[in-house]
């Protein structure tokens, strides 16, 4: 969701600020020990001005966001960038005077002060300036762009083509419109790739991950099939609200840089930030588990295997991943080799006569999953996400379940939400199918920090005390 990548973006930007500046701080109170411009006794008064000067960047930002419409991030003019700096340079200056005056402060140099007070504004000035573009790039590159197809009319694409412009940086990439206005040749610089009804053989051919429907339906069926459409497909749905302009009347939804969307669902890793910590949290547990863990139950498992089905230790198969990109996945095998299924898409089932007698353990202590973490550490899956299916799984499920491929809008993980609510094991009928679906989908909507640690112990715990339906 565009929202929340702007958000996670603004976010960014704070963070290296303050990095940057405290970075700063520290070099210039090196500089003046060194020239004996501080005394040594006083370093500790030094660490408090730091905390103030970014506790003013800080607070800045929150006053900031407060107002009507903010400073788009991507206007590269220096007179905005210098008003933006130099309000940020006005806080922390008077938050620290104000600090010195209450507590009569006198061990900090004023000469220290002026010059790390100009240094400090012309970096924040620089990473207004250009930092934005510098993280963008990096946060939204190829893998994390949004090939996005516009549906409606003439008018309402060209009352979006300037903020097109200006959200490309984002991630946006627009494939182009579907149009029921026979427009000859473009419409406003896009390419018309059809009429509105062909909205399911355009996504398939353009590889579309996001549709920007340019105002509000009228007729309740096509809503509801265009919605379906979509759903299925695994595609992000945002509505252009025209409410406004037919009621001549604001309203309440999610508005950003002067236009307002109407999107299905919260999307908090659409937020560069939250992506950032959630792959941190998995390169850290994939660490420590691939190093502390995985080279003994690899010893076990490889003794276990040549005693009872002699084979190879590891058993790949491919997976559907993030978008319904395939992946290889890693496993411990836990069926014996050449078992001569006539269906590789078949599930696994209690008492399942390929599993051999100690692979039954592995599956249900589930240790068997151990070596995702080589998944995790590569970045095709995460700690925690939506398990991954076959990819014929997949095909099965969404034509039971319409938004089935809604749960591929993230990682999929090596344990999940529907895994600790107990909904594991062979899928049995399409309530089962729903319930995990529904866990996965929750999941999506509500992720947090803290969630994903619940998970995390409360999966270490279920492999000590495994549920019923683990086998």
């Amino acid at each position: 969701m565009i929202s929340q990548r702007i958000r996670g973006l603004r976010n960014a930007l704070l963070v290296c600020q303050c990095a940057l500046a405290a970075a700063l701080f520290c070099l210039c109170v090196a500089v003046f020990v060194a020239i004996g411009g501080i005394d040594l006794e006083f370093l500790t008064h030094y660490a408090v001005y730091c905390g103030l000067f970014l506790v003013g960047v800080v607070l800045e930002a929150f006053d900031r966001d407060k107002a009507p419409r903010r400073t788009a991030l991507f206007q590269q003019d220096l007179v905005s960038r210098h008003q933006i700096a130099l309000r940020q340079a006005v806080f922390s200056i008077l938050l620290v005077t104000f600090y010195l005056a209450v507590f009569k402060d006198a061990f900090i140099s004023r000469f220290f002060m002026l010059a790390y007070s100009a240094l400090f504004y012309l970096l924040l000035l620089w990473t207004n300036y250009r930092l934005p573009t510098i993280l963008a790039r990096r946060f939204f590159r190829k893998e994390h762009a949004d090939k996005t197809l516009l549906i409606g009319s003439a008018a309402h694409a060209e009352r979006l083509r300037d903020w097109l412009v200006r959200k490309a940086a984002y991630g946006i990439e627009v494939v182009g419109i579907l149009c029921d206005e026979k427009p000859a040749g473009d419409v406003h610089g896009l390419p018309c790739l059809g009429y509105s009804d062909e909205v399911e053989a355009v996504v398939a051919a353009k590889g579309v991950t996001q549709v920007i429907l340019l105002e509000l339906p009228t007729l309740r069926n096509v809503h509801m099939h265009l919605v379906s459409v979509l759903e299925r497909l695994g595609v992000r749905l945002l509505i252009l609200n025209d409410l406004e302009e037919k009621l001549s009347h604001p309203v309440v939804d999610v508005e950003d840089d002067g236009l307002h969307f109407i999107t299905l669902r919260r999307e908090p890793l659409e937020n560069p930030v939250n992506r950032g910590f959630k792959r941190l949290l998995d390169i850290t547990v994939a660490t420590l588990v691939l190093i502390f863990v995985f080279p003994f139950t690899s010893l076990v498992v490889w003794l276990v295997q040549r005693r009872q089905s002699p084979g190879p230790l590891f058993f790949k198969q491919p997976r559907a991943g993030i978008q319904n990109h395939e992946f290889t996945i890693l496993k411990y095998r836990s069926m014996r080799p050449n078992n001569h299924d006539d269906d590789p898409a078949r599930q696994a089932s209690q008492n399942d006569e390929r599993v051999f007698r100690a692979g039954r353990w592995i599956r249900r202590f589930s240790i068997d999953e151990i070596p995702q973490f080589w998944n995790v550490l590569k970045g095709d899956m995460s700690v925690v996400g939506p398990r991954p299916h076959l990819m014929e799984h997949n095909r099965q499920f969404a034509r039971l379940m319409g938004n089935y491929h809604v749960r591929t809008f993230v990682k999929p993980g090596v344990t999940g939400l529907a895994q600790i609510w107990g909904f594991r094991g062979q899928a049995k009928s399409p309530e089962d199918i729903a319930n995990r679906l529904k866990a996965d989908i929750t999941y999506l909507e509500n992720w947090t920090f803290a969630l994903d640690c619940i998970i995390i112990i409360t999966s270490a715990w279920h492999m000590i005390a495994p549920p019923k339906t683990a086998y």
